[in-house]
């Protein structure tokens, strides 16, 4: 059996709002085991015997049948999740910035993200790590940095998510 974290994109903002509890009963329904939600912005831990792709599918396939949404899911194992917070390449804790970790699955779109770098303000940092990205910005504003910006746009929604890494940490607590 294998702990997996899965990170739900755009729950609880902009119009997709859902219970965590009913989201937890969606995925035991699916036949996750020992399913604990984090926050209300859709972060789950379950248990599963399936490997990543299929947990993510699974996922995806219990929400929208639940709420009746076009649900993203993106998966991981907690070693791998581990690992990326890790490697965050940035001061961890800067008095005015939010650190975050952008999830990405389609290697395409991670390259387009990554060369963002390129046009960050001096206040934005952009750092592509192995299937993510690290950005970190100040807490004022993140929506009109360089990744805000883009972040929004229909192509990434569903090969994309973003957490603050405060929230990834209380993942793996």
């Amino acid at each position: 059996m294998t702990r997996y974290a899965a990170f739900l994109r755009g729950v609880n903002v902009g119009g997709v709002n859902m219970k965590m509890a009913a989201v937890a009963q969606a995925f035991e329904g699916a036949g996750f085991t020992n399913v604990k939600t984090i926050l209300a912005s859709g972060n789950v831990l379950l248990d599963s015997r399936s490997g990543v792709d299929a947990v993510r599918k699974k996922a995806e396939t219990a929400l929208r049948d639940a709420f009746g949404y076009d649900a993203w899911v993106l998966a991981y194992d907690l070693d791998t999740v581990r690992t990326i917070s890790e490697k965050f390449p940035f001061e961890r804790e800067v008095d005015g910035h939010h650190s975050y970790v952008t999830f990405v699955t389609d290697a395409e779109v991670l390259d387009e993200l990554a060369k963002l770098g390129r046009d960050a303000g001096d206040d934005e940092k952009i750092k592509r790590g192995e299937g993510v990205i690290y950005w970190q910005v100040p807490n004022k504003g993140t929506l009109d940095t360089t990744i805000g910006k883009t972040m929004g746009k229909k192509r990434y929604k569903a090969s994309t998510t973003t957490r603050n890494l405060r929230t990834i940490e209380k993942v793996l607590r």
